[in-house]
């Protein structure tokens, strides 16, 4: 079946890193957009980053643009989020989200809705 699973999520200090992965299983890993989308208590999901790793191109949102890097390995269907100098408002559950390259909009414009693939989440705490 289609799986998502993300780790490295953990409670660091502001100014801190850390680096999110998240391993696919079930599909075609090259033929879809892969994003991180993040949800703090009380609020809609969130766009963070996408990457296509078909092409390589990435997205930020203007939120993390210039802390936060995401990467792919494709041999290891895998897709990682390298969130440096980490600030209290990045508090938030943490999720991998898949949807076609065809729709790579979507994940673009932070359309959770749109995203065909969800992982569990993991938790991310930056505490002051």
């Amino acid at each position: 079946e289609v799986q998502l699973v993300e780790s490295g999520g953990g409670l660091v200090q502001a100014g801190e890193s850390l680096r999110l992965s998240c391993a696919a299983s079930g599909f075609t890993f090259d033929d879809y957009v892969i994003g991180w989308f993040r949800q703090a208590p009380g609020k809609e999901p969130e766009g963070v980053s996408c990457i296509g790793s078909s092409d390589g191109s990435t997205h930020y949102a203007d939120s993390v643009k210039g802390r936060f890097t995401i990467s792919s390995d494709n041999a290891k269907n895998a897709v990682y989020l390298q969130m440096n100098s980490l600030k209290p408002e990045d508090t938030a559950v943490y999720y991998c989200a898949a949807v076609l390259n065809s729709s790579w909009y979507f994940c673009r414009d932070g359309r959770y809705d749109g995203m065909d693939y969800w992982g569990k989440g993991t938790q991310v705490t930056v505490s002051s």
